[in-house]
This record gives C-alpha cells, sequence and structure tokens, in this order.
C-alpha cells in the first residue's frame, strides 16, 4: 500500500474521527453515548478476537499503557466539552498532540522528522498557538484542551509503538477495544447504577453510529503507523481539527468562527506540507 494511499486514508478517518466528536458534544447525556461507543468498541474487539493472532508477550506493557492514556483521555475529553465549545476545544486537543508526540517518539524510540516536516510541525503549533490566544474559549476549557492533547499524544505513541511489537495489526486493535470498553462500562456503573441500562437504550442509535466511526478511524490510525512516521500519522489525522471547528461553527452554531477556523487553517496548511512529498 503506498504512502499516498494511506494517508489519505487516515484523513478520511480525521472526518470520521471529528464526527463522532460531534455527536458526543452534542448529546444531553456524554457519560452514557461515550459508554455507548465503547460498547460497540468491545462488540467489535469480541468478535474479531478468534480470527485474529494474539499480540506478543512484548507488547503486553504498550497494551496496558495505551488503555489506560484511552481512560484519561475520555475522562479529560467530557470535561473538556463540559467547559468549551468543540469548534475551540477539540481543534486545540487535536493539534496539539503531533509536537508532543513527535517529541517523545524522538526522545524515546529515535523516530526523527525530515527538516521539511519539522517546519510543517512547527506550523501547526502555531495553529495551536493562535486559537489558544484569540479563539474565545475559557481558561478552564483551554486546560482541558491541552490535557486532552497530551492524552491523545500518550495513548497514539503507546498503541503506535505496541502494534509494532505486538506482531498483529487486528489482534492488538480487538484487545484494546475489549480493555478500554470494559473499563469504561465499569466506570459507567459505579457513577449510574441500575440507572445506565435505560439511559442506553434512551441514545442507542447515537451511540452506534458514533461507536461505529470512532472504531473504524482508530484502526486506520493503527494501520498507517505500522508503515509510516508516528508524528507523521498523527498530524494527519489531526486535520480533524479544521473538520471540528467547521461542524462547531457551522452545525453547532457556536462563535469565534473566523479566529478558530484562521487557526484550524494553519493547522491543516501544516498537515499539507507534512504529508505531500
Amino acid at each position: 500500500m503506498s504512502e499516498t494511499l494511506l494517508y489519505s486514508i487516515v484523513l478520511l478517518s480525521a472526518l470520521a474521527h471529528a464526527a463522532w466528536n460531534a455527536l458526543l458534544k452534542g448529546s444531553h447525556d456524554r457519560l452514557v453515548t461515550l459508554t455507548a461507543i465503547r460498547i460497540v468498541g468491545l462488540c467489535f474487539g469480541v468478535a474479531l478476537l478468534p480470527f485474529v493472532q494474539l499480540p506478543a508477550a512484548t507488547s503486553v506493557a504498550w497494551l496496558i499503557g495505551a488503555t489506560l492514556a484511552h481512560y484519561a483521555y475520555y475522562a479529560l475529553l467530557i470535561q473538556g466539552y463540559r467547559a468549551g465549545d468543540l469548534s475551540f476545544v477539540y481543534p486545540l486537543a487535536r493539534g496539539a498532540a503531533p509536537l508532543i508526540l513527535t517529541l517523545v517518539a524522538f526522545l524515546t524510540i529515535g523516530e526523527t522528522l525530515a527538516g521539511r516536516q519539522v517546519v510543517a510541525v512547527a506550523i501547526i503549533c502555531a495553529g495551536v498557538g493562535t486559537l489558544a490566544l484569540a479563539g474565545g474559549g475559557s481558561g478552564t476549557a483551554l486546560a482541558f484542551a491541552l490535557l486532552t492533547g497530551s492524552s491523545i499524544a500518550a495513548y497514539s505513541f503507546l498503541g503506535g509503538v505496541g502494534v509494532r511489537a505486538s506482531g498483529s495489526l487486528l489482534g492488538f486493535a480487538a484487545v484494546l477495544e475489549i480493555a478500554t470498553g470494559l473499563g469504561m462500562i465499569a466506570f459507567a456503573l459505579r457513577k449510574r447504577g441500575p440507572a445506565l441500562l435505560p439511559a442506553l437504550r434512551s441514545i442507542w442509535p447515537i451511540g452506534f453510529g458514533a461507536g461505529i466511526i470512532s472504531v473504524a478511524a482508530y484502526l486506520t490510525y493503527l494501520l498507517a503507523v505500522t508503515h509510516l512516521p508516528l508524528g507523521a500519522v498523527a498530524a494527519v489525522r489531526e486535520c480533524s481539527a479544521l473538520f471540528g471547528v467547521l461542524i462547531g461553527v457551522l452545525a453547532l452554531k457556536e462563535g469565534f468562527g473566523i479566529q478558530r477556523a484562521f487557526a484550524a487553517t494553519l493547522m491543516t496548511i501544516g498537515i499539507v506540507l507534512l504529508a505531500v512529498r
């Protein structure tokens, strides 16, 4: 599979990612909606596991780390959407992740980018800074967005290295979906108790659709990082930042559209420079 095709698939998954986040932001009960999304992932993992090779033992530590990072991501994402708009929190979180991930990959596994790619990541960071300073979000929303970006970088790094060590892309993905799904259900049951099931029934169509989109988007990421640099794939995936702004401004009628669109456009320019030869 060519690099161009792989990057194109990742770009499509970016749109899918922004879509399920919009569904989550627009939900009246985000904990229940996120639980429904993870139930879909759990069902996918359980159905897939008997037909794939189990991940190698050397990837277990990475798998555990990726699972914990996903738990942190879910918690921070819910809090971020309580504090701010989709068109502020989402692009800021997604845009901050490539810089963090690229730095971590360089320091830990020696993965480097070409000079042009470094410039591209810098442009993406300029977009992040523009959004943070002129995007009209609160300090609380800004803090949660940056923390969410850190958790994105963490699960991207741990999952990317883990799937390389696992020897089985689908096996790693299946176990990860099962682990994150079980953890999310356990947490939701603790918070909501018997009321969880009726709540899930009330939002199931939205949760089911968002769950399918979420699973497909992350599978695409894991496929891409088996062949391409972690920082580059994560940056292309963060084109979802622009999609998130457009959905927030046009569909959810959020304010500060020009400033947020400008910042997301900067990120997108950096992503294009990163992906195109």
